[in-house]
């Protein structure tokens, strides 16, 4: 599942007053978007996400600043570092992400492909292995 995890470049439309950037239900990135949120005055240090969702696929965009998004499959990480505003980081679902080492003003985009449901999360990691052992055979 990691494979399908990927850095997507995102229009970059470039402007002597200011660049613009944009994406679009299922054109840019591979879904729907049903939930837009965002992390911002995250405190030095701090590490955000730690979770995995059954069904939910995210595209994550470091608006503004950087910051590292840490994949899990289970077995092995892989760490995507994000600092452009044209380029998000498709997750899709059954992966363990963190967020973390988030520089001074740093603004996180997330959009989703299904409303907030808490049922959707999965915080404990055992069981993330489990599900996820179970979803694979």
């Amino acid at each position: 599942m990691l494979d399908k995890a990927k850095i997507i470049q995102l229009p970059k439309i470039l402007d002597p007053r200011g660049n613009l950037s944009f994406f679009e239900n299922s054109n840019q990135i591979p879904f729907d978007i049903k939930r837009t949120y965002w992390i911002y005055d995250v405190p030095g240090g701090e590490t955000r996400g730690s979770h995995a969702f059954k069904n939910s696929t995210e595209f994550i965009i470091a608006l503004s600043g950087s910051f590292d998004v840490v994949l899990n499959d289970g077995e092995k990480d892989m760490k995507f570092s994000l600092n452009r505003s044209y380029f998000g980081l498709y997750v899709p679902n059954l992966l363990w992400r963190s967020i973390e080492n988030f520089s001074t003003n740093s603004l996180a985009l997330i959009v989703s492909s299904i409303q907030y449901d808490s049922t959707d999360y999965i915080r404990d990691f055992d069981e993330f292995k489990t599900i996820r052992n179970e979803v694979i055979k």
